[in-house]
């Protein structure tokens, strides 16, 4: 008797969906998420804004942010990779 794997909960579906959408599932995590999507609808809202984030992240090049934005940017992850914002390093100029 070959057992059924158990459906996938938001989180799973989720953490698969990255790599559903670069192809990179096997048919049987593909099919579990396929199966979960088709019954849920915030799941399906999560992918479609998963998908249109990636498609503008490609869109955006450096010259389109102004010198502020940009430096908000680099201070946010900076700050959440632990290192020094940009305000300080322009301090030593």
């Amino acid at each position: 008797m070959k057992l059924r794997p158990s459906p996938l909960v938001c989180r799973q579906a989720v953490e698969l969906m990255s790599d559903y959408l670069d192809g990179a599932l096997s048919g049987r995590d593909t099919r579990r998420l396929e199966k979960h999507l088709a019954v849920c609808e915030s799941c399906r809202t999560y992918l479609e804004q998963l998908r249109l984030t990636i498609s503008l992240s490609g869109s955006a090049g450096p010259d389109d942010l102004e010198p502020a934005a940009l430096a908000e940017l680099v201070d946010v992850f900076r700050k959440f990779r632990g290192g020094p914002d940009a305000s300080s390093e322009n301090d030593h100029a």
